[in-house]
């Protein structure tokens, strides 16, 4: 059973009289005074709020109940909304003095979701103002005709009576015949959500509570389960030691400790039952209990186990992002682990590592949440972060159906993919789906195909923000026989959703707040003109007990902070209430993606191009041009929506010529590792931008250009065979060696080159270059690969030099060539040092005589006359 309301409605109040009228607890804590049962963090009783779900077990009569006391506040929803999935039945807790608020509306929508019986219990009946009739008014008027005061029912008001049986056909087909309702029939109404009980009184002193729990025993069922064992998790946390605690509510079979769970990492090590703070170990836990279970891993909030299947996606998401400010020594990295071990027990926390600028920021709901987190963190880490401004959580959906195609073919791989990218309705979330036959793809490519769209969120075109609303469904695909590997079908389809938001004409979704406001006659025009101000919509006014009602949508970006100005303009006599709406058309599109600036083609971890394999290696063949090369016929028979699909035509990039000016090339020279200084002209440069960097274009400008060499050390010290054996004995001298040669080579070649040496492991290290003689040599920082520096140094600096990279890693060959670098496997490093070292020897040797200098050489005749005279010894 959860209890559930909107903030200070009293829930955690009415959990403590039910424990201690049940005899689980000797007193009633109150909230405000910081000694609640249920309230077991510090940070809770310091704020007065719940933050974190809790768990206690109580009897009632001859029944036993779970209680699951969730958060009211807005900003903790998600934490709420996952305790849902684990329900039987629900306590709805209404303030007397408040009514129905807004994220009571929320709430109600959600456990109507979840299909969940609900009972009503109207809290702080003692206040003088409180009107029962008219509460019960409200009640019938905002969920319907089905929420019954059930008291009078019990004292057998005829007219009552008579509303409660037309709820149900059977039980009005019962009144009608006895002029009765039996308790069996309302208690399968109330299961089947057609009748809503509803208890009045004041939890804090205990009234209504003992007539409440009376109802529960009475009216609540429970289900019926299977002897096959099914579990559903619904919350991560860590105990006071540290420990992993996986939440989950048995669903079927018998749990017991010690053993494994199908599909899941570790072992039952403990089973624990919570009441607070405190627990109890039992060895089993049959189907019904809920428990927290020690032990296992790589669980998380709505898995399903056994044979029960795996929750849906929330319907509450964040809606703001923040930027993590970091105090002076902290690593950014170690914040990053302790951040997603938080993020593992409160999902509605997104952390999103900022590659571009090695920065965390973090997704959340509201700016309560910021405080609690920063208390979180320092009360575990030891560390106190800031947070930077909050900024909107955008997306992007489509406007029209399009069709992506996919193809990844470097040399012994081979995977090709046709998707049809189509818009759905707002809010419909993203959904993945096969209609290619088996004959053409076997059913194992095409499941792993799907696993490979659902896995990641894919980014938009417009601005990098996650793509929705959209249905993408697999039309065909081609697999080899011998080369195709699971990996491959995962970069062709990760390339076919991205060449389809290329070509396609994208829109940019913003969040949006569902209000109302209750507020004086005399106050309503200025209400409307700040509404459309906002760029909002509304309904009415309408009349309701003296006051204006105003219900519409507005943005979230414009109603930040309203909510201070709403009341100084109403002198504190208005109510405004706001609960998500959804995400819809971004009303200054433009100036987001402007301000935001997202380059689609620098977004090399999202490609859309392919790779093709021509002549034995593999080549990068553009988004706008790949259709033209694909092995399949394209799979589009008809689109859901009837709409035809967008061509490649008509999105294809158009030649451009851009000015750049002496300072602007200055600039540029001085981002690029170990700054060349050049001597420019004084008139601008003109440089092709688009299609210039494709064919003979480049071959033009190559003279122009300065040449540097990526060489990633470890891959070339374990490719060459005697530096390989070196490094078995000594892997320094290895790295010495390697270096050695490269700088004897340098000489030869006259570039500029970079030795790029792993040290992602090395906790801690913040990284390092170091001149070496005439070479860079870089050793990355920690959690940073050698491939992820050489493809950011070749993404910075390609378009504007002759880069080439030396590696044998495949894939990272692959990378580099679609980012405008050249290759160079490990063995044609070798054979070009070799070839150097030949030609430098034989440059040498060839000069002959000038191996030594000798006086005489450089002499005038006369002086060298003179010179010979005295080395003989004769007089003049």
């Amino acid at each position: 059973m959860g209890i559930l309301a909107h903030v200070d409605a009293g829930k955690t109040t009415l959990s403590e009289g039910m424990l201690y009228l049940s005899g689980r607890i000797r007193n009633m804590g109150r909230v405000d005074h910081g000694d609640a049962f249920l309230d077991t963090y510090e940070l809770e009783r310091e704020r007065g709020i719940t933050i974190f779900s809790k768990q206690a077990v109580f009897k009632w009569k001859d029944r036993e109940f779970t209680l699951l006391d969730t958060p009211g506040h807005v900003d903790f929803s998600a934490e709420m909304e996952r305790v849902l999935q684990v329900l039987d039945c629900a306590v709805l807790v209404i303030s007397a003095a408040d009514g129905v608020q807004s994220h009571t509306v929320t709430l109600w929508r959600l456990l109507k979701r979840y299909e969940i019986p609900v009972f009503i219990f109207v809290n702080k009946m003692d206040r003088p103002d409180a009107d029962r009739e008219k509460l019960m008014k409200e009640l019938k008027e905002r969920f319907g005709e089905g929420c019954t005061d059930i008291e009078s029912i019990y004292a057998g008001a005829e007219e009552n009576l008579e509303s409660l049986a037309v709820c149900d056909e059977d039980m009005l087909e019962e009144y009608l015949e006895k002029g009765a309702i039996s308790r069996e029939s309302l208690r399968q109404a109330v299961s089947a959500r057609k009748v809503f009980p509803c208890w009045f009184g004041s939890a804090l002193r205990a009234e209504g509570i003992t007539e409440l729990l009376d109802g529960l025993e009475e009216l609540s069922a429970g289900p019926e389960y299977g002897e096959a064992f099914g579990a559903k998790v619904y919350k991560i946390s860590r105990d006071a030691q540290g420990n992993r605690l996986t939440w989950l509510k048995v669903t079927g079979g018998v749990l017991k400790v010690k053993e494994t769970l199908p599909d899941v990492p570790g072992k039952v090590n403990q089973i624990r039952i919570y009441s607070g703070d405190k627990y109890e170990m039992v060895q089993e836990a049959p189907a019904g209990t809920v428990c927290a279970v020690a032990g296992l891993e790589d669980t998380y909030p709505g898995q399903g186990i056994g044979c029960e299947e795996a929750s849906e996606l929330p319907v509450l998401e964040p809606v703001l992002t923040y930027r993590i400010e970091l105090p002076d020594g902290c690593d950014v990295h170690t914040m990053l682990r302790n951040l997603r071990q938080i993020e593992e027990e409160e999902p509605q926390l997104h952390v999103v590592w900022a590659e571009e600028t090695s920065e965390i920021h973090i997704q959340l709901m509201g700016e309560v949440q910021t405080e609690v987190l920063q208390q979180m963190v320092k009360q575990r880490f030891g560390v106190l972060i800031g947070f930077g401004e909050g900024n909107i959580v955008y997306k992007e959906t489509i406007k029209a159906p399009v069709e992506g195609v996919g193809h990844f073919e470097p040399l012994r791989h081979y995977a090709e993919v046709h998707l049809l990218l189509e818009p759905g309705e707002r809010g419909s979330g993203m959904q993945f789906l096969s209609e290619c036959p088996e004959d053409v793809l076997d059913r194992n490519w095409q499941r792993l195909i799907l696993t490979h769209l659902e896995e990641r969120e894919h980014k938009g075109a417009l601005t990098g923000s996650a793509v929705t609303d959209m249905r993408i469904t697999l039309l065909t695909g081609r697999a080899h026989q011998k080369h195709t590997e699971g990996g491959d079908f995962r970069q062709a389809t990760y390339r076919a959703v991205r060449q389809g938001l290329r070509k396609a004409e994208s829109i940019l979704l913003e969040p949006y707040y569902e209000f109302r406001m209750e507020l004086p006659m005399e106050n309503v025009g200025r209400a409307m003109s700040d509404i459309q101000r906002m760029n909002g919509s509304f309904e009415g006014p309408e009349a309701e007990s003296g006051q204006a009602v105003l219900t519409g949508s507005a943005p979230v970006s414009e109603m930040r902070g309203y909510q201070k100005e709403f009341a100084a303009y109403t002198g504190g006599f208005g109510r405004m209430f706001c609960t998500l709406k959804g995400y819809d058309v971004c009303h200054n599109s433009e100036e987001v993606i402007d301000r935001i600036g997202y380059d689609a083609d620098a977004d090399v971890e999202n490609t859309a191009d392919s790779v093709f394999c021509s002549h034995g290696a593999g080549i990068i063949v553009p988004w706008y041009e790949v259709e033209e090369h694909m092995h399949v016929e394209s799979g589009v028979k008809a689109t859901v929506s009837g709409q035809e699909l967008t061509p490649v035509a008509a999105v294809r990039p158009v030649r451009h010529t851009i000015e750049l000016t002496p300072e602007e090339l200055d600039a540029i020279y001085v981002r690029t590792p170990d700054p060349v200084k050049r001597r420019v002209n004084s008139r601008p440069v003109t440089v092709s931008a688009g299609l210039s960097d494709h064919g003979g274009a480049r071959k033009k400008a190559k003279g122009d250009r300065e040449e540097y060499l990526l060489v990633d050390g470890y891959n070339i010290i374990f490719a060459w065979d005697e530096l390989r054996e070196l490094s078995e004995a000594d892997l320094a001298a290895a790295r010495g060696k390697l270096a050695d040669i490269l700088c004897d080579y340098q000489g030869y070649r006259k570039c500029t080159l970079i030795l790029v040496f792993d040290a992602y492991k090395v906790e801690g290290n913040p990284g390092e270059v170091a001149r070496y003689h005439n070479i860079h040599i870089v050793y990355t920082r920690e959690a940073e690969t050698a491939d992820q520096y050489i493809e950011k140094t070749v993404r910075r600096i390609s378009r504007h030099h002759e880069v080439t990279v030396a590696t044998s890693d495949a894939l990272e060959q692959v990378i580099i060539l679609g980012q405008g670098a050249r290759r160079m496997s490990a063995a044609g490093l070798k054979e070009e040092v070799e070839l150097a070292r030949k030609e430098l020897k034989t440059e040498h040797l060839g000069k002959g005589g000038q191996l030594r200098h000798y006086l005489f050489d450089h002499l005038e005749e006369d002086d060298a006359k003179e010179i010979e005279r005295v080395r003989l010894g004769k007089e003049k």
